[in-house]
């Protein structure tokens, strides 16, 4: 064979072995694409009716592909550097669990200050002579959501013929919190003994609300550490930022060299370990 041909049939193996590479990985692509994508919509669904919400999850899906593209764009633009963009846009795919788990919390903590108050005026209507599915009816109209959507919820399944046992129990599983777990048990203690409803609500209440209380200093007191941990975090993002501006060419060396990248790595990890301790640090609980 001469020279001509044998460097012909390099490139056409090279060719083929590309092209079947390239197969390889758009099949990998297609295939992992779809499985996130049953996964994101089938969560997605999950948690939209969890907060009473009905919104087409495959448009969630779309919107979420569209962060983490803008995203990626945008680090890349600013900084210049593929190995921070990269790492930027998967991290977006993170977004919507960070900000469901957000408004979860804030949910179930409304629903905790609300608890005190909607137990009080179950008691009240059940002392002036109203039955139980009356005074909750009496509940879902006077008060605002999240409370009046779990308890509107608990009744519509009574009204299915659901017991109240289960009821509750289905309640106690949506809410998982402490203050809802207290208030299960006492209504069902009281429902199986036969005591007084109403006195039962009431002693709950106070005890709530005295938890609550107790939460609420506790949160004031370690105010100071939260607001120190993200200030600790802050300063070197911030140390970083003043100095690219104001020494250019000398953090060039840490956004375009491998030395560069691998003390972004160590930095990130330091971060997010230092935080996480000074939160677990301040952590009470009640």
């Amino acid at each position: 064979m001469t020279e001509s041909s044998t460097l012909s049939l390099v490139t056409v193996i090279i060719a083929i072995s590309a092209s079947l590479v390239a197969w390889f990985v758009i099949d990998l692509g297609t295939v992992t694409m779809a499985k996130y994508r049953a996964s994101f919509t089938e969560r997605a669904h999950f948690q939209a009716q969890e907060f009473f919400f009905f919104i087409d999850p495959r448009k969630l899906f779309v919107a979420n592909l569209a962060v983490m593209a803008l995203g990626g764009i945008a680090v890349w633009s600013v900084t210049g550097a593929a190995i921070i963009a990269i790492p930027a846009f998967f991290m977006l795919g993170l977004l919507p669990r960070w900000l469901y788990a957000l408004l979860r919390q804030r949910r179930l903590d409304h629903f905790e200050q609300q608890l005190p108050d909607a137990l009080m005026m179950i008691a009240g209507a059940l002392r002036a002579g109203l039955g139980l599915s009356s005074a909750l009816a009496q509940l879902v109209a006077e008060t605002g959501p999240p409370i009046s959507q779990e308890f509107g919820l608990m009744l519509r399944e009574q009204r299915l013929g659901v017991t109240l046992e289960q009821s509750l129990g289905n309640l106690n599983r949506r809410i998982p919190s402490a203050s809802t777990t207290l208030v299960v048990s006492a209504m069902r203690i009281a429902a199986e003994t036969g005591g007084g409803l109403a006195e039962t609500l009431e002693r709950t209440a106070h005890t709530v609300r005295s938890r609550l209380q107790l939460e609420g200093k506790i949160r004031a007191l370690t105010s100071q550490g939260k607001l120190q941990a993200w200030v600790v975090g802050g300063l070197p993002l911030l140390l970083m930022a003043v100095l690219n501006k104001m020494e250019p060419e000398a953090m060039s060396r840490l956004w375009h060299t491998r030395e560069g990248w691998a003390t972004l790595v160590v930095i990130g990890l330091l971060e997010v370990l230092g935080v996480y301790v000074i939160r677990r640090i301040i952590a009470i609980d009640v």
